[in-house]
């Protein structure tokens, strides 16, 4: 596809761990319709399906040069911190499917379970996620706060994501929090990225994304 033929909208792929993500993503998708075109597979998957995708799939290969930005939602979790050096070579692989300028590729984190995310579209708190039973208790506090919720499920989720801009002031406070923890800095870059990654404080940086469509 030639790129003077390319929608005037960005184009953004997402990928996502899993259906609740997803939901979300479609979520977003509907808001943001009129200044972005927002697509993902209907598999859950990240950076190994986003590369198999753009490499073996005809119609990931021939949008790749219309393809503006590439964004992977998932948690982060102590489990991955050893699989940044091959995600990483993924990223960089899929910046350059794309020239003058590259695809950007976006990390939409948030650690744990993507229910403290959904959380601070009600409250700012930083609570530790490292075990099960952290993550059971954020999703407790989400089905006090929406009694409907469940992973996966449309109308809840997207009831709690109207309130995405109480999320956004909140999650962004949770990353300028993590300066203090030695963050690298606030700007989005591969090595910001790796330490988020690598160290697993309780944040969300989902708003970013989001500033990004608003923006537009």
């Amino acid at each position: 596809m030639a790129r003077q033929l390319k929608n005037t909208k960005p184009l953004i792929y997402v990928f996502c761990e899993g259906e609740s993500e997803q939901v979300y993503t479609d979520y977003l998708k509907k808001v943001f319709e009129n200044v972005a075109v927002i697509r993902r597979p209907k598999e859950t998957g990240l950076f190994e399906l986003a590369d198999r995708f753009f490499k073996n799939n005809q119609k990931y290969k021939n949008s790749a040069e219309v393809t503006d930005e590439i964004w992977f939602f998932f948690d982060v979790e102590m489990e991955d911190v050893n699989k940044w050096n091959k995600r990483l070579t993924i990223i960089k692989r899929l910046r350059k499917l794309r020239k003058n300028p590259n695809i950007r590729v976006r990390l939409l984190m948030t650690t744990g379970c993507i229910e403290y995310w959904l959380m601070l579209h009600y409250k700012m708190y930083v609570p530790p996620l490292q075990t099960v039973a952290d993550k059971e208790k954020v999703i407790s506090e989400l089905k006090i706060k929406e009694p409907t919720y469940a992973k996966g499920d449309r109308n809840s989720t997207f009831k709690i994501a109207e309130n995405y801009k109480t999320a956004n002031v909140n999650a962004e406070k949770t990353v300028r929090n993590l300066l203090q923890d030695g963050l690298p800095g606030l700007e989005d870059t591969d090595i910001r990225n790796q330490w988020l990654c690598a160290n697993c404080k309780t944040f969300s940086n989902v708003y970013e994304a989001i500033n990004y469509l608003e923006n537009l």
